[in-house]
């Protein structure tokens, strides 16, 4: 299992923006569960799902708008 955290820029005051909900709804398309947070947003999952997910859940970010992204991979 793996949790791959995302940051994805610019903010937008009051709910996520389009480059955000993008990339969460990549994720979700797969099945899985986004928690979505203040700074950043988090997704858990067997290493087989979310490592393929994650250059699809960029793409679709910066596709988007996004002007900065950042990840960080944990196994745990």
């Amino acid at each position: 299992m793996i949790t791959a955290e995302f940051t994805v820029e610019p903010f937008i005051e009051g709910s996520p923006g389009p480059h955000v909900k993008a990339a969460v709804q990549i994720a979700e398309n797969a099945g899985l569960t986004v928690e979505i947070g203040p700074f950043g947003s988090s997704v858990t999952g067997d290493e087989s799902v979310i490592l393929p997910l994650i250059s699809s859940m960029l793409s679709a970010a910066v596709e988007n708008g996004a002007t900065r992204i950042s990840l960080q991979v944990n196994q745990i």
